[in-house]
């Protein structure tokens, strides 16, 4: 009877629930707080000459393999679409923005693929975990591969998003306005933190909120994770025990719900790896989760968003619109037509057979996809 006690997890009493949460909703409001530093400080290091600091993200290609690379080295697509909507809120042109945010849906991939070598000492564990990892890969890069093109072509995410936010257009205010209700309790700290910086002059004051801003991003939304799996992870499981094994539209609904909870779809796609390593599910049950964990990620932008106040603040929504959008349509065409959808399960098939056989192939593949591609065409677009 003792070691079954010792052995059960003890429960979370109601303070420490209660101080979690209140630590949850500072942590929120510092990632928008966050956010605002941002943007204050690019408009402050940048003044008119916003557009000629990003000449060298220009090419779209150029901004896509941005927000690759950058989103492979922070592990956190998160984070990069949030300093995304922060440079956005600051004059970076969402024309501009658009490739990076697709960029960051490939980067985020690299986490489960380094998840999967923990199966590497079993072949047909590794086989299955690593083509669990990689078809989250090739659904990304099937729908840059698609989507890229379409918007250099005709600007069909531009498009939309603008769409969606033309009402504020058409009253001719160009901010927030009243909806914002993040402004009153962001300005003041933000205006705290400016005006001494401003004072060692307008680049250097700018330059250190941007650094202040993007290590701020970086702690809060590590510690909202942590704190949503703390308090949701056990929701979160059942939820994936109901769900994923109820077909594919429970498996993208339950992927969304799970990675809003956790804020992170690299923890929810992470958390599939061993199940299908393991032969819990197969790699074709946890597709369609990993979909959804596309879509639920693209809250943290929205959420961002809301941070934003000034003339550029309706774009910083168009921007983090753009992210849902392009998620949702990629959703529905690939998983849409059965001919597309199949072409990432077969990609993840024949590299994990590739890699069983010869396990150079999986540090071959990682520092290809994240590393000499994006290196290679970076030097070539710039």
């Amino acid at each position: 009877m003792m070691n079954q006690a010792t052995t059960a997890a003890a429960p979370i009493s109601s303070t420490t629930r209660w101080l979690r949460w209140a630590n949850l909703a500072f942590m929120l409001y510092l990632l928008l707080l966050a956010v605002s530093m941002v943007g204050s400080g690019f408009k402050l290091a940048t003044g008119e000459h916003a557009k000629t600091l990003f000449e060298f993200a220009s090419h779209p290609v150029a901004g896509l393999m941005i927000g690759l690379v950058a989103t492979a080295l922070i592990q956190s697509s998160s984070t990069v679409t949030s300093i995304i909507v922060g440079l956005v809120a600051g004059g970076l042109p969402v024309e501009t923005a658009i490739p990076m945010i697709m960029g960051a849906n490939i980067g985020t991939t690299v986490t489960n693929t380094i998840v999967s070598l923990g199966h590497v000492r079993c072949k047909e564990e590794f086989k299955r975990a690593f083509a669990s990892a990689t078809v989250h890969d090739f659904f990304n890069l099937l729908a840059v591969c698609i989507f890229l093109p379409l918007e250099m072509m005709f600007g069909i995410l531009e498009k939309i998003s603008h769409w969606l936010v033309s009402p504020m257009l058409a009253t001719g205010d160009m901010s927030m306005g009243s909806m914002n209700f993040i402004k009153p309790i962001t300005k003041p700290v933000i205006g705290a933190i400016q005006e001494p910086l401003a004072a060692y002059g307008s680049v250097f004051g700018g330059v250190a909120m941007i650094v202040l801003g993007i290590a701020t991003i970086f702690v809060a939304i590590t510690a909202m994770g942590k704190l949503m799996k703390s308090l949701m992870v056990g929701r979160a499981r059942e939820i994936l025990k109901n769900a994923i094994g109820r077909g594919p539209l429970h498996g993208i609904a339950s992927g969304s719900i799970v990675t809003i909870l956790v804020q992170s779809s690299s923890t929810t796609t992470s958390l599939m790896v061993p199940l299908v390593g393991n032969g819990v599910l197969k790699v074709r049950d946890v597709y369609p989760f990993t979909l959804g964990a596309n879509i639920g990620t693209c809250i943290t932008a929205l959420l961002a968003a809301t941070a934003v106040s000034g003339e550029y603040a309706v774009f910083a929504l168009q921007i983090a619109l753009v992210h849902l959008a392009f998620n949702l349509l990629a959703t529905l065409l690939i998983f849409g037509i059965p001919f597309l959808r199949e072409l990432p399960i077969k990609g993840a098939d024949l590299i994990s057979d590739m890699a069983v056989k010869n396990k150079s192939v999986v540090a071959g593949y990682l520092i290809a996809v994240f590393l000499v591609m994006p290196g290679t065409i970076l030097a070539l677009t710039v």
